[in-house]
């Protein structure tokens, strides 16, 4: 291959992240035996059937992406993790690349690659494919996106957990409501209806969610404020639940464990609130909203009433423990 049409190729193939298709390697006179020969010489490698890595090194990610929208066809579309992933829902590149294909039309057979570095492609037929361009890949929309990934969560916590990281990413929860609206059979609506509710009120996290659910909501507890920040002297600090007039707030620390305690920031944190404020922190972990919620709320209502709250703790149900 002559130096010109090289150089043509590799123009080409970066604005696709060093893939082609046979097809359009052919419209740059770039015949199937070349291809072929260079493949063979290990010069190129073949992603999938049609659809060429024109260079021997190592494929990223998003070249696999790439090669597996280029082999599923016209209006094919990244979805689930991989369009997650893209918009910035899911943190890491996922091994499953999901891409969706109208319904109308024929579904191409599942591509496969003889590379050991390949992920598994899973197609989807849609019937609705909406769809955005995002860091030059289609993918499907945001709020599909968020559907279809809570469909797929393993658990319920990692459903809230995704929603959150969906808001996070300045998805706004009136489009994943839309696109709830536009699907008859959608799995675990009632929790994406609660969950988005208290999203959009400012929870940013599942421990959040359970915290203001079935700490609060299910033992009587007032309503706290939530996600706040406020300056006191030089500093700004966050608090996550924050009992306004009563003195009282709470820390929840997400991560299942905390090897290293306290960190030097909490110190400085709640000395300051002490010093300015004279107001009581609590903290939380998993082990205590999730794991002993009726436990959790007895104690907050203590601090609470030895900062004047005269409320009424209720039970959640037979068995709750937040009452002697």
């Amino acid at each position: 291959m002559d130096p010109s049409r090289l150089d043509l190729v590799k123009r080409r193939a970066d604005q696709q992240d060093g893939v082609l298709t046979v097809a359009q390697l052919r419209a740059l006179g770039v015949s199937a035996d070349a291809v072929g020969r260079r493949v063979a010489r290990g010069e190129w490698q073949r992603a999938f059937t049609g659809v060429v890595v024109v260079h021997s090194g190592e494929v990223p990610w998003r070249t696999w992406a790439r090669a597996a929208l280029l082999r599923a066809g016209a209006g094919a579309h990244l979805s689930h993790a991989a369009a997650g992933f893209v918009l910035g829902y899911v943190l890491r590149p996922p091994r499953v690349l999901d891409v969706s294909v109208p319904e109308s039309r024929r579904l191409t057979p599942t591509p496969r690659s003889t590379l050991a570095a390949a992920p598994t492609v899973r197609l989807h037929r849609r019937r609705r494919l909406d769809g955005e361009v995002v860091a030059r890949f289609p993918v499907t929309s945001p709020g599909t996106t968020a559907l279809d990934l809570v469909a797929a969560a393993r658990s319920d916590d990692d459903a809230v957990g995704l929603i959150c990281a969906a808001v996070r990413a300045r998805t706004r929860p009136e489009l994943i409501l839309d696109a709830a609206a536009a699907r008859p059979h959608l799995t675990r609506r009632a929790l994406l209806l609660e969950l988005l509710a208290a999203v959009a009120d400012g929870a940013e996290s599942p421990l959040e969610l359970r915290y203001h659910r079935d700490v609060e909501g299910r033992h009587g507890l007032p309503r706290s404020a939530r996600q706040g920040w406020e300056r006191l002297g030089d500093r700004w600090i966050r608090s996550d639940v924050r009992y306004d007039g009563l003195g009282v707030r709470a820390e929840l620390d997400g991560r299942l464990a905390h090897p290293s305690g306290r960190t030097e920031a909490d110190t400085w944190r709640d000395n300051a609130v002490v010093i300015a404020r004279a107001e009581l922190t609590l903290r939380y972990r998993w082990a205590h909203v999730a794991g002993n919620p009726c436990g959790t709320a007895r104690q907050v209502a203590e601090a609470l009433r030895s900062r004047g709250w005269t409320g009424t703790l209720r039970r959640c149900g037979p068995t709750c423990a937040a009452l002697p």
